[in-house]
């Protein structure tokens, strides 16, 4: 007779603050900062919600996002979009330190 295997134990992860992160030493201006420290916000949260899909606390800390941040956020993120196509690339070289395609080239 084999021993039967019991289920594993499942222990929840302890739990995390989890707050709007520093952006990287780049100088964002304030839309970009806000739209860049929110996206990792949220995915923290997001990942968060997939491993403790029901730790009240991850969703305290959405619902506050919701609440306080987000209407902030899409304006910023709006702003953003309604860049021209050449001030978005300037930026982009800017932030990289370099030029993605040659001066005059097509996309």
């Amino acid at each position: 007779m084999t021993p039967t295997s019991s289920p594993a134990i499942v222990r929840p992860l302890p739990r995390q603050e989890i707050r709007m992160p520093q952006t990287t030493k780049a100088p964002l201006d304030a839309d970009e900062e806000r739209v860049t420290r929110a996206q990792r916000l949220l995915i923290q949260l997001g990942a968060a919600l997939v491993s403790q899909p029901f730790d009240t606390h991850t969703h305290d800390q959405l619902r506050a996002f919701l609440a306080d941040d987000a209407d902030d956020v899409l304006a910023s993120l709006q702003a953003l979009q309604q860049r021209p196509e050449a001030e978005l690339r300037r930026r982009v070289a800017e932030l990289v330190g370099h030029n993605l395609l040659p001066a005059g080239g097509a996309a």
